[in-house]
């Protein structure tokens, strides 16, 4: 158990916590959300003895053994499956150990500490660090790599794998799919639904957020409030706090408008197909979910240029790439005004390719590219963040883009994004990297684009400003084309995906569930090779034990899961078998007396937390079962 009590905490002069209470169990999965700056990260500081508290206490149970993703970029030579492995300290020290053994030939010792080795699954460590490897999205020869030969980003998915690896009671994930594309976000997400331990997750993508957790909290004025539930849960239960804000009604009620005009547009467009259908039902849980946001500083949109040709712009017969290497080959696409197309592939396939080409910074390696005459490309890639001038403020931004415009002109637009009174004066080099993506976002705003090519635009941008952006998106009327790990901007802003896969680039005919399944049965066709050289010849004796030790741990694995769905069970039917009692005392007539007011009103409010219950132990048990039974599939397979 982790225990917060009375505990105030401060930044320099800032208070980020004051009299703060909070207690999380033993294997609960956390989510942290809460605007940037409140401290998510500082408070993983103090969990992880980095910071002291200036009052109150943290109490963690004795020996609790802490992993977290380090957020610093390492330099070693080291190789990469080295370095995911001294992620576990124990595998380390025995083989510090049992090397010195070795040299000493101290056999009785060897033997010693080749059992612990055993007991730790010691055996299977780098295989384990293979999978977190394969998982993650490295090449199969990015194991003997050194860590320094990889960019940032990709060094700081080591870090993350090497997290991993060590052996945890607490897990602390901070931002984990900020580098992350989308297949090693579902990866990550399976991965962690299954971990033993108690896990915290700071993380802005609100459908990552909510496939892992079971609670949230949520840090705010300067306080820690836990909500029973996954992100989607705890944002219903705080819109309903929100809405009793006579002052934000109107706000709240013309996003709802935004949001039903959306939807209107969307069924006229394509209400017969299934990924319409999918994102249709998304949209209208959105309409309930909007009124948590009403206080957002963020209200910017993506106004569509006044001239517009069709199409705007086309591709054909092309292979692009680079000087030295095809990378996708016989491309044929043309992008018309309001289509709305996402991306979908694995890391490396070629959808960053795909869209330096469109936009024309990657000469095609053949073939033919026209723009129409009006054509008006708005771009977002990374790099973007690094291409702007970091002595200038915003507004000096604009003012180099629209000389014309007036100063207020140009504040007003700037407030839209968050920035207001005298930061849209400061320099670009003082702002975090969500502020540096809201500059890069309004720059292209401004330019009223009519085609947009977004590539991972919500790299880091909190879940305001997410929020802020799908229903930006959403409303924009030219054409979009999207690549993203956040897959509640997807289903609520594209209506139709491309697949980048084995140098082409062909229609997806379904939604991001379908593609979930046909990624796990990619995944399944490459293991799938070395799994029949195993099954055509005899084991050995040491590979029956491996076997047998191996099947034991799958039982293991399974057993805790049952044990909760049953549990679940047993208290769902408690819960029901009394919502029903309730419901036929409220069905007799003569309760609604004006004598029986009182027992009325008791009977209504034990209904209302019933029906609480009933929905909460519903959501873990389809949780768990679902948990289960995707283990139960994994390890059939993998068996």
């Amino acid at each position: 158990m982790i225990q917060i009590q009375n505990l105030s905490l401060h930044r320099g002069a800032l208070p980020l916590l004051e009299r703060a209470n909070l207690t999380l169990h033993a294997g609960w999965k956390v989510g942290i959300v809460g605007n940037n700056g409140v401290g998510k990260s500082s408070l993983f500081k103090l969990l992880l003895g980095q910071l002291q508290a200036d009052a109150g206490e943290l109490s963690l149970p004795a020996g609790l053994s802490i992993a977290h993703m380090a957020q610093e970029v390492s330099s070693t030579e080291c190789s990469a499956l080295e370095y995911i492995l001294d992620g576990d300290a124990r595998l380390r020290q025995i083989q510090a150990q049992l090397a010195e053994a070795e040299a000493q030939h101290l056999a009785g010792r060897i033997g010693e500490l080749h059992a612990e080795l055993e007991a730790i699954d010691g055996y299977r460590a780098e295989s384990r660090a293979h999978l977190l490897l394969d998982g993650l999205g490295f090449m199969p020869g990015d194991a003997e790599r050194p860590v320094n030969s990889f960019s940032g980003g990709w060094r700081i998915r080591l870090n993350l794998a090497q997290a991993l690896m060590c052996r945890s009671d607490l897990l602390l994930l901070d931002e984990p799919t900020n580098h992350l594309d989308l297949d090693a976000t579902i990866w990550l997400e399976q991965w962690l639904r299954l971990y033993p331990g108690t896990l915290l997750l700071i993380s802005h993508d609100r459908d990552f957020i909510d496939s892992v957790v079971g609670h949230v909290v949520h840090m705010h004025n300067r306080s820690l409030d836990l909500y029973k539930g996954n992100y989607s849960a705890f944002e219903r239960m705080r819109a309903e706090k929100l809405s009793q804000q006579q002052a934000a009604y109107d706000k709240q009620q013309a996003r709802i408008e935004q949001i039903e005009s959306f939807v209107r547009r969307f069924k006229a467009k394509a209400s017969k197909a299934k990924q319409a259908q999918s994102r249709i039902k998304e949209l209208e849980r959105m309409e309930q979910l909007s009124p948590a946001h009403i206080d957002s500083p963020f209200s910017f949109q993506f106004d569509c240029s006044d001239k517009v040709s069709s199409p705007l712009l086309t591709l054909y017969d092309a292979d692009l790439g680079y000087p030295h290497r095809t990378v996708l080959h016989d491309i044929a696409l043309t992008l018309t005004p309001g289509e709305r197309i996402g991306l979908l592939g694995h890391n490396g396939a070629g959808k960053s390719t795909l869209i330096k080409s469109l936009v024309g910074d990657l000469a095609l390696c053949r073939g033919e590219r026209h723009e129409s005459e009006h054509l008006a490309i708005g771009y977002f890639a990374q790099h973007q963040l690094e291409a702007l001038d970091l002595d200038a403020s915003p507004l000096l931004h604009l003012q180099r883009i629209s000389p014309k415009s007036s100063d207020q002109e140009l504040r007003n637009f700037l407030g839209s994004f968050g920035f207001i009174g005298d930061q849209a004066l400061d320099p670009v080099k003082t702002f975090s990297g969500g502020e540096k993506a809201r500059v890069a976002l309004a720059l292209i705003a401004w330019r009223k684009p009519n085609l947009l090519l977004l590539d991972e635009p919500t790299n880091h941008l909190d879940l305001e400003v997410r929020h802020a952006l799908t229903l930006a998106l959403q409303s924009f009327d030219g054409a979009l084309i999207l690549v993203s790990h956040d897959r509640h901007l997807i289903r609520n802003t594209v209506d139709q995906f491309l697949l980048v896969a084995d140098g082409k680039v062909e229609e997806f005919k379904g939604d991001l569930d379908d593609y979930h399944q046909w990624l796990s049965q990619q995944r399944r066709q490459q293991e799938a090779p070395s799994s029949e050289l195993r099954d055509n010849r005899s084991l050995s004796a040491a590979e029956r034990k491996e076997q047998k030790r191996r099947e034991a741990d799958n039982r293991a694995r399974l057993r805790p899961l049952r044990k909760t769905v049953e549990k679940l069970e047993k208290e769902l039917e408690g819960v029901n078998a009394a919502l029903t009692e309730v419901e036929a005392q409220l069905a007799d007539p003569v309760l609604y007396d004006d004598s029986q007011k009182l027992q009325l009103k008791q009977l209504l409010a034990e209904q209302a937390k019933l029906v609480q219950q009933q929905q909460t132990l519903e959501e873990s048990w389809l949780e768990q079962l679902e948990a289960l039974e995707q283990l139960e599939a994994e390890l059939s397979d993998a068996g």
